[in-house]
């Protein structure tokens, strides 16, 4: 699934009232299958430029195009194109959900649920049926497939965060957002869950944008991309 970007704006209000620019990408496609690392220093609009082309955000201008050439896939026509910002909220949270996977820094499990409830419930908001093997498999294929029943709060961070990249690909997504998923933890951790989120994503022939401050981390996958060449906000 090709993403477009076009003209795409965001600013922010600044304390006094003004508007602070942090997103001015005149144009950028991210190829459908490719895996790419985004690099950048603080404040420059990683995480901002990844909640727009999620919908967790929206652009004051601008496009975020996605084409769909494999209806089977997409459940659209042939050929059908979405621009996100034309859809309402709710719609964009219906297309995240169907579409998207997000892996974010901190792995925001629910507490009271096991590892296997957390990968369901990220099934459960796009309105298809849950699949309990599918979610297992995931669990084996990060390494947790004895402690599917365990709670976060009996699972290591490292773990943690393999429970949350399993939940991003829980509806086997056609693109993979994730924001700084190995900054919380050691240098082990952080190549294991790298390789891990590699995988999955090539096991459902997703497309990744990871953001990392780690050289060691971005410069593994085979397009690395630093933001300031694409974001004029930030020069």
């Amino acid at each position: 699934m090709p993403v477009e970007l076009h003209a795409l704006k965001k600013q922010y209000v600044s304390p006094d009232g003004g508007s602070v620019p942090v997103i001015d990408v005149p144009e950028f496609v991210l190829p459908d299958g490719q895996q790419l690392g985004l690099i950048g220093g603080s404040g420059t609009g990683k995480t901002t430029l990844l909640n727009l082309i999620a919908g967790i955000l929206a652009p004051e201008s601008g496009s975020i195009v996605f084409s769909f050439p494999d209806s089977a896939a997409s459940g659209l026509s042939n050929g059908q194109k979405v621009n996100l910002p034309e859809l309402s909220e709710a719609q964009r949270d219906i297309f995240r959900g169907r579409f998207i996977g997000y892996i974010f820094q901190t792995h925001h499990l629910l507490q009271g649920f096991t590892a296997l409830e957390n990968v369901l419930l990220g099934m459960s908001f796009t309105g298809r049926a849950s699949d309990p093997e599918w979610a297992r498999h995931l669990l084996r294929e990060v390494g947790l497939g004895e402690r599917l029943n365990y709670r976060p709060g009996k699972l290591s961070v490292g773990q943690q965060q393999r429970v949350a990249v399993a939940r991003a690909l829980a509806n086997r997504p056609k693109l993979v957002l994730a924001d700084e998923p190995t900054g919380a933890l050691d240098p082990k951790n952080a190549q294991q869950v790298l390789e891990l989120i590699r995988k999955l994503v090539s096991e459902v022939n997703a497309s990744l944008m990871l953001v990392s401050h780690d050289p060691t981390i971005s410069r593994q996958l085979p397009e690395v991309v630093d933001l300031a060449s694409l974001n004029r906000a930030s020069s």
